[in-house]
């Protein structure tokens, strides 16, 4: 592969070289054309009567923008393979292991082509490979953990137990629960990660689906007596109703994870030029901007102090599932604030 490389790179060496020489070439039988015409006309001897420097300045003025444009547009041929190679590089940087490059047949080009399809295609088994595991691993690891806080959910109940055994019991119940979410996060992300397009788009009550979920984790931020304010109108989308609905649980369950006691969280959906924006806000911690560069990365959190509370998944799932209604997520946070904000693209822009 290294070899096969680095002869890609020498032929694209010697196609520059070349081009470099033709343009050259061309431009010298410019300039020797101008002095053949102004020879004929009879203007050389005039100028040269003026000064010897004259036909000279005057040549290389007429061919300096005639070099330079023949140099721009003779130099699009050859950089645009470039071009298409950054674009695909960039593409395999954002984990499109797809991308596929095509040069032609001939030429140093196609050597260059086949290297980086090559590149894409290991890059591609080593995600499938790494895909398949995570999925069985995840599912066969979630078998076992849900039995565990099975059981101990009855040792709980149990009335012979001393206080540290009640602790311990506790913990096995509480931390076994964690691994099974976590799991089940798992399973989840790797089952968006492999569809690519929607096949239960329905119409439905976006806001009434907000209302819904607040309802669900009113456990949670009842402990922490957290208020919410989340007066708006009724809003209608066309989406996968389950999806969405992880969206806003994660968001949410993240507003209160991360929102001080006491405190409110406002949920607000409204129109715009994109389609329907929805934006989750509280008044947690800032998320600095090298902490927002790694926000979607999986298993990764930003705060250490509640990483017992989370896996660092949802932010992954609430990304892939965004992207895949064509919408966009976005963050705004400052030390006042923390807002995450969701815009979903109009009905017309949404696949079925």
């Amino acid at each position: 592969m290294r070899k096969r490389t680095l002869r890609a790179a020498g032929s694209i060496r010697k196609t520059f070289t070349l081009w470099f020489i033709v343009i050259i070439a061309i431009s010298v039988g410019f300039f020797a054309g101008v002095e053949l015409v102004l020879a004929r006309l009879g203007l050389l001897g005039e100028l040269d009567t003026m000064g010897k420097a004259i036909p000279v300045i005057l040549s290389s003025l007429l061919i300096l923008p005639f070099g330079i444009g023949t140099a721009i547009f003779a130099l699009r041929f050859p950089m645009r393979p470039v071009r298409q190679l950054l674009h695909g590089m960039n593409r395999l940087a954002e984990g499109h292991f797809e991308e596929r490059l095509d040069f032609g047949d001939v030429g140093p080009m196609k050597e260059l082509a086949d290297t980086f399809n090559t590149l894409a295609g290991e890059l591609q088994n080593t995600e499938m490979l790494r895909s398949d595991f995570v999925n069985n691993f995840s599912h066969e690891f979630k078998t076992p953990i849900v039995s565990i806080h099975g059981f101990a959910q009855l040792l709980q109940k149990g009335q012979n137990l001393t206080d540290d055994q009640r602790e311990y019991v506790d913990v096995i119940a509480d931390e076994s629960m964690r691994l099974a979410y976590m799991a089940t996060n798992v399973l989840n992300l790797t089952k968006i990660e492999n569809q690519s397009i929607l096949t239960n788009a329905v119409e439905f009550n976006l806001s009434e689906q907000l209302r819904k979920c607040i309802l669900l984790l009113e456990k949670k931020w009842a402990e922490k007596e957290l208020s919410f304010a989340a007066e708006f109108g009724e809003h209608f989308v066309r989406a996968d109703q389950e999806l969405l609905k992880q969206v806003w649980l994660n968001l949410l369950d993240n507003a209160i994870k991360f929102s001080p006691c006491s405190s409110e969280i406002s949920v607000e959906i409204c129109r715009i030029s994109e389609g329907t924006q929805i934006t989750v806000a509280n008044h947690g911690p800032m998320i600095t901007q090298d902490e927002q560069k790694r926000l979607y990365d999986k298993f990764w959190q930003g705060d250490t102090s509640h990483a017992a509370q989370g896996t660092g998944i949802g932010l992954s799932v609430v990304k892939k599932i965004v992207e895949l209604h064509k919408g966009s997520i976005a963050v705004r946070s400052n030390e006042q604030e923390t807002a995450f904000i969701v815009t979903l693209p109009d009905q017309t822009a949404v696949q079925e």
